[in-house]
């Protein structure tokens, strides 16, 4: 009898030594958080959404960032919690062959799972943290939540300066949004690791996104195994050694369970 596609991506994952996962929204949609691109998306069921993701018109237009900061209120994120293919992923690294993980996300949750945070890149940022535009103070969201309930629409950053008076910078999620550079050191560190593993695992990323998309081809290219698993077919298929499709909270865990 044939080997299923599961079960080749399985023996592959059990038998490889230095593992890269890259994640992405498919990952935690089990969880109730809608995906982006995905058939049922938050952007394709409205384009026009996608475009206020943009850092222009979050940095030029007031009234998108109100919107923004009411739409974080009740943002599915907070109640949000890991899912089987975030615990499938904690038991991958505890048998030491995890390497990295790289996450699209920004949800928080691989962290929540119990994934070592050491090894996790945020490639997108982190929505659980504010960080100011001007003055690159960060803190705790829920804080800026609480004086968005209490009324300020648009808050901006408190920080006091020198001189004693507040930065007044403008307050942003620390996630990264089209039009923003990703952080360097991360993407340096994304791409070092991916040219190092024997193996990279793709899980729940339509991989149209770069420079995260990258590490598909600069894995393949140095070599390694690509097993990519995803709701639907992705645009690096025809590089991965073997394609996975179906519901990632199911198959992650099975897929992964013969390293355990």
């Amino acid at each position: 009898m044939a080997r299923s596609d599961a079960e080749t991506a399985s023996a592959l994952v059990a038998r490889a030594r230095r593992i890269v996962v890259l994640t992405g929204a498919g990952i935690s949609t089990d969880s109730g958080i809608p995906d982006f691109r995905g058939p049922d998306g938050v952007w394709t069921k409205n384009p026009g959404a996608e475009k206020a993701a943009t850092l222009e018109t979050y940095l030029h237009d007031p009234e998108a960032r109100r919107r923004a900061w009411q739409n974080r209120l009740t943002s599915p994120l907070w109640a949000a919690e890991p899912n089987g293919g975030h615990a499938a992923l904690v038991a991958l690294e505890r048998t030491g062959r995890l390497d990295t993980l790289v996450t699209q996300n920004i949800d928080g949750l691989h962290q929540k799972a119990g994934s070592d945070p050491a090894r996790i890149i945020e490639i997108h940022g982190n929505s659980l943290e504010i960080v100011c535009l001007l003055c690159d103070h960060r803190q705790p969201a829920e804080p800026v939540h609480d004086r968005v309930r209490g009324g300020e629409a648009d808050p901006s950053c408190q920080e006091v300066r020198e001189d004693g008076s507040a930065c007044g910078g403008i307050l942003k999620p620390a996630m990264i949004s089209f039009g923003q550079n990703l952080v360097a050191r991360d993407l340096r560190r994304a791409e070092a690791a991916a040219a190092a593993c024997d193996l990279l695992l793709a899980v729940g990323s339509t991989l149209a996104v770069f420079p995260a998309a990258g590490l598909v081809p600069i894995a393949a290219r140095s070599g390694a195994v690509v097993v990519i698993l995803n709701g639907a077919p992705t645009d690096m298929d025809p590089l991965a050694d073997v394609v996975v499709n179906g519901p990632i909270g199911e198959l992650l865990p099975t897929l992964v369970a013969p390293c355990q």
